[in-house]
């Protein structure tokens, strides 16, 4: 492995354990406080996927035509000032805003600078520590963080302050390339459109698109979900037991993710649609769990039938991209579609919770959306043909 991969992983772990720490500060910041209504937590997850949605035509310009190691520095302290602006106390909302703009310039920057860091033989083990790196850093972040953030949000802020900006300093080891893209005639926005109508043509492409929005929409609903039906029914009260509760999500994704390259090859991509309707019914069944064992049981299973579902749909998404606008870009317009969804998904919890829905009605009503979403992806892909058949 080149020896310059290292302080990439440093600067990645560091940089996604504060992500992660600082999201559940923010939660403990609602937890603690008697003002704030019970929509203000999914509205935070929204205004922090504005930025992904609004900003996704530009920032992967923003990584080719500049060194990436300094848009990685320039996330990293983009993110560092909306923590301190939540130090400051400013609207929670506009702080955690701004973590989000950091976030989605960081992240193009991450996956665009390992083709300069490892050569193509070691490129897939580059991209494997990399994420191994990164869930190790978001199960630790939201644990530490959230007993942090239960004892002091001040020391909580502080610290994600600190870890965001020795991310950026380790960021200053690696190599400045600027492997600039031929330019281009049109504007950002028009190139966008046409990669959008150039990659739809396909229907097993756009099948791998809707798939993987649905299962991020999923995911983060699920989430913000659980900051209020956690207190009402498991009567957990801080953030601590809620970080634990979404631990065992993760770690069901990862266990799925793992096993799945076995089960469902690329060759049997419909198979990937079992995964779906199980995750649905899972959800369904933890919206009647009332104690924390069979909670933690059944978010492990909807986390594996999930990573079981996403990661032959992230395969397809790559390979088709690759033969229609280039593997790069089609993960660019996967992340626009996958936060456009969860913007929706989570603003639409969002308005509902404002308007009375119940944690319990609002689980049910996920996992029953699911399932008719899965279905609906599910025909879509029956009437494609295989990845492979060109």
């Amino acid at each position: 492995m080149n020896k310059q991969i290292y302080p990439l992983l440093i600067a990645q772990f560091l940089s996604a354990f504060a992500d992660n720490a600082i999201l559940f500060t923010v939660i403990a910041m609602v937890m603690q406080s008697a003002q704030l209504a019970s929509w203000y937590v999914p509205a935070l997850q929204s205004v922090f996927l504005v930025a992904f949605v609004v900003l996704a035509p530009w920032m992967g310009a923003l990584a080719d035509n500049h060194a990436k190691s300094n848009i990685l520095i320039l996330g990293n302290l983009v993110k560092a000032a909306g923590a301190g602006l939540l130090l400051l106390h400013t609207e929670p909302l506009i702080a955690y805003c701004i973590v989000g703009v950091g976030a989605a310039i960081y992240s193009p920057a991450k996956y665009g600078i390992l083709p300069e860091l490892a050569g193509h033989t070691e490129l897939v083990k580059a991209n494997s520590w990399i994420e191994s790196s990164t869930i190790l850093a978001i199960l630790a972040g939201m644990v530490i963080g959230a007993k942090v953030a239960d004892y002091s949000t001040t020391y909580a802020l502080i610290g994600t302050i600190v870890l965001f900006l020795v991310s950026a300093a380790a960021t200053l080891t690696l190599p400045k390339n600027i492997n600039r893209p031929a330019k281009q005639e049109n504007s950002q926005i028009s190139q966008f459109t046409q990669q959008i109508r150039d990659f739809f043509i396909s229907p097993r492409s756009r099948f791998a698109i809707l798939g993987a929005s649905l299962f991020w929409a999923t995911a983060a609903t699920l989430r913000v979900i659980i900051v209020a039906w956690a207190p009402a029914i498991l009567l957990s009260h801080n953030a601590s037991d809620i970080a634990q509760l979404t631990v065992f999500l993760a770690v069901g994704i990862i266990v799925g993710s793992a096993i799945v390259p076995k089960l469902i090859p690329l060759e049997q991509l419909q198979r990937a649609r079992l995964p779906a309707y199980a995750m649905a019914l899972l959800i369904i069944v933890l919206s009647n769990v009332s104690s924390v064992l069979p909670a933690q049981s059944v978010l492990f299973l909807i986390g594996m039938a999930g990573g079981m579902f996403i990661v032959p749909i992230n395969a397809a998404v790559q390979e088709l991209g690759q033969q229609a606008i280039g593997s790069g870009a089609a993960v660019a317009l996967q992340g626009f579609f996958q936060n456009a969804a969860m913007l929706l998904a989570v603003g639409t919890y969002t308005y509902a919770t404002a308007q009375g829905l119940k944690p319990v009605s609002a689980m049910l009503s996920l996992g029953v959306t699911v399932l008719l979403c899965a279905f609906l992806v599910a025909m879509r892909l029956a009437a494609s043909r295989p990845v492979n058949s060109g």
